[in-house]
């Protein structure tokens, strides 16, 4: 009988240390931060597959990210709608929406990249697309002009992509010496039978929902997709033609507060900040400083995204 007792009593004790050992695992797992990461919806791939649980790895924190259109995620953030530690802007715009609303100070370039034309491997129109780099008597733009091409794009009104292919298609024009070039591939601005959210762009192109879409070469690298490379003069990546060719052309566009607002290029240079009400201020200065050094940097690379470019702002 004592002898039953003492293995009872010793099962007891081992069961309330494994219990007490349970309890505090799951306390330190509850207690651990999260950081959280709001960037450009282009950033997905990168920042959820890479960076961030890179980041969270090395600093044994938790990481969310949350990615949309960048103009749209800073309106967000600067009406409080939205609360985070970081935001990754694609161009300089989104970030002065959230610094005049008092919400960041100086933004630091991580990454750049240029404008292509994505395409589906699968697309009737691919062996044309497939073939633009090899031949000059067979342009994409003329490709993107046919009967039947199906053609995507961003929201311009909340999204730099959606802008920047305004841009690249106007751009175009004078390139090519192609006057209407860029009504005849978008049709108006705001096209509903072309726009997606940005998140969604690629994903609709890999479906095979269309043909083509605009893209950073960044994301459609990320993604596996075959694209188009096009010229300096129009992909909006070389600040050395910012005067002779990017600063020529622009749009006007009624923007969410229903006035007139003038667009133009702005340089495809990747932005990170800190939020001025970061739940965690110390870990998202942390996170910005990580997306500046080499294994952050190779992360980028790998992922199709150039070097920084310019200086802080």
């Amino acid at each position: 009988m004592q002898t039953t007792l003492s293995i009872t009593a010793k099962k007891f004790k081992k069961s309330c240390l494994l219990l007490l050992f349970g309890l505090s695992l799951g306390s330190q797992t509850a207690l651990a931060e999260t950081l959280t990461v709001t960037y450009a919806g282009s950033m997905g791939v990168v920042m959820d597959n890479g960076l961030g649980p890179d980041f969270a790895k090395q600093h044994h924190v938790d990481y969310q990210g949350q990615g949309q259109g960048a103009y749209g995620m800073a309106r967000l953030l600067a009406a409080k709608k939205v609360v985070a530690d970081v935001f990754v802007s694609i161009t300089p715009g989104p970030i002065d929406v959230l610094k005049q609303a008092g919400l960041v100070d100086q933004a630091q370039p991580v990454a750049s990249t240029r404008m292509v034309i994505a395409y589906n491997p699968r697309s009737r129109f691919a062996p044309q697309l497939a073939k633009t780099g090899l031949t000059t008597s067979l342009p994409w733009w003329k490709i993107l002009t046919e009967p039947g091409f199906r053609f995507g794009r961003t929201d311009p009104t909340s999204d730099p992509q959606g802008q920047n292919i305004i841009f690249t298609l106007k751009l175009a024009e004078n390139y090519y010496q192609q006057p209407g070039l860029a009504q005849k591939i978008m049709g108006p601005i705001i096209n509903p039978q072309q726009i997606a959210a940005e998140g969604g762009l690629l994903t609709r192109l890999q479906a095979g929902q269309i043909d083509a879409a605009s893209g950073y070469e960044s994301a459609t690298r990320s993604a596996k997709l075959p694209y188009i490379v096009l010229p300096d003069e129009i992909n909006l990546s070389n600040p050395d033609d910012s005067q002779q060719w990017y600063d020529k052309v622009s749009f006007t566009l009624t923007d969410q507060t229903g006035q007139q607002k003038i667009y133009r290029p702005q340089p495809l240079v990747f932005y990170a900040v800190v939020l001025k009400n970061a739940p965690h201020p110390q870990l998202a200065r942390d996170f910005v400083h990580y997306l500046m050094s080499k294994p952050a940097q190779k992360i980028f690379k790998d992922n199709g995204y150039d070097q920084p470019k310019g200086k802080p702002f």
